[in-house]
């Protein structure tokens, strides 16, 4: 019988799921307009109705897209529900979670409600829960994980692991630049030309008119996409101690962010065009990115962390002054339609507020002004 000591709840399982269900009303909902709230008789009519045109890649899409939260859900309630009723708990949540998202969709014209998905997403979350259920005794119950963060971080860190675990799903939305998270002034500048009437783009009136060389533009890419990865892995670093595997799980994040942006740009723009991010200038950044993270590992946690907001507001400035590539450009007009719609949304939230919600956190709740005084590297 496990003893009351070991059960413990999970801050890091409810911090996820938070972060996982703000991502799953957001591709649910996207684009968030163009509301209709006419025909609403016909509402019983289209929820219970199977879709005409559907594909096998969108259902599996659905039920992958809920295992997670079936987890979560199960990890989260934990210890507050006993285990055997928390699988019918998490069954019922993701079911209603399907149902209210698949009912909202209805007022998209934009999205598609549909009994295929309302389905798909539940199927995902009772895969989730009943895995949840079968490994949460070997992950919570046994204190196997706690035993690992407190033997490998320095402190409570629940919030940066949720952080960090968002940085390689951030890579599934086509950015300009590798790891070039954060380009808001083209949005912006969207947001002006649909609200104002006017022809603006924010980043050029910045740039006062000055032109790129192709030298420059390979330089300002190799820039960014350094300061950007090194600015992620610093924040991993800075949160373990020396007992961590510090090269091992630096290396696990970075190749996780890598996997995310082959996998998805092979779905987005066919298989061939797997690694079409990889330019020079990408190669160049990941080459000097390591350069640096060796440097830098070496150094105090509370230094780590200070780099890291530097490096992070130097990649934000950095894409958001320098344009497109025209060819990236061009590239996005041959996306495969339709696969991954679902996340797309998602996605582009994610690329655009990751190192926004990094900084945030890293100013919030570190003093980067004095060393803390806690187990340093």
């Amino acid at each position: 019988m496990t003893s009351k000591h070991n059960q413990t709840a999970s801050p890091l399982s409810r911090a996820s799921l938070v972060a996982y269900v703000v991502l799953i009303v957001y591709a649910s909902l996207y684009p968030f307009s163009d509301w209709q709230f006419e025909n609403l008789a016909a509402f019983s009519a289209q929820i219970s109705q199977w879709p005409r045109y559907w594909s096998k890649f969108d259902a599996i899409v659905n039920v992958i897209g809920y295992i997670p939260f079936g987890v979560l859900l199960v990890f989260s309630i934990y210890p507050l529900i006993k285990l055997r009723w928390s699988f019918l708990l998490a069954c019922v949540a993701v079911t209603s979670m399907s149902l209210l998202m698949e009912s909202i969709q209805y007022f998209l014209p934009n999205r598609v409600t549909s009994l295929l998905d309302l389905i798909t997403n539940a199927a995902g979350g009772f895969i989730g829960a009943l895995c949840g259920v079968l490994l949460l005794p070997y992950i919570l119950e046994s204190g196997r994980l706690q035993s690992l963060r407190t033997l490998w971080l320095q402190r409570e860190s629940s919030p940066e692991l949720v952080v960090l675990g968002l940085w390689p799903l951030a890579q599934i939305f086509p950015q300009a630049f590798l790891f070039g998270h954060g380009q808001i002034l083209p949005i912006i500048s969207l947001w002006c030309e649909e609200y104002l009437d006017v022809s603006i783009d924010l980043s050029a009136y910045l740039r006062h008119g000055i032109e790129l060389s192709p030298e420059t533009y390979l330089l300002s890419e190799t820039i960014i996409t350094a300061c950007a990865c090194t600015g992620a892995i610093l924040i991993c670093l800075s949160l373990l101690n020396r007992n961590a595997p510090k090269f091992v799980l630096a290396c696990l994040l970075l190749i996780a962010g890598l996997a995310v942006k082959a996998l998805s740009s092979a779905l987005m723009f066919q298989p061939e065009n797997a690694f079409l991010w990889l330019a020079p200038g990408a190669k160049g950044g990941i080459v000097i990115s390591t350069i640096m993270l060796y440097g830098f590992s070496f150094a105090p946690s509370h230094a780590q962390r200070r780099l890291a907001v530097l490096l992070l507001l130097i990649s934000l400035l950095m894409v958001n002054l320098i344009p497109s590539n025209p060819y990236f450009l061009n590239t996005l007009q041959t996306m495969v339609q339709g696969k991954m719609l679902n996340f797309y949304g998602a996605a582009q939230f994610l690329s655009v507020t990751w190192p926004f919600i990094a900084i945030w956190y890293l100013l919030k709740n570190h003093n980067i002004i004095k060393p803390q005084n806690n187990r340093e590297n």
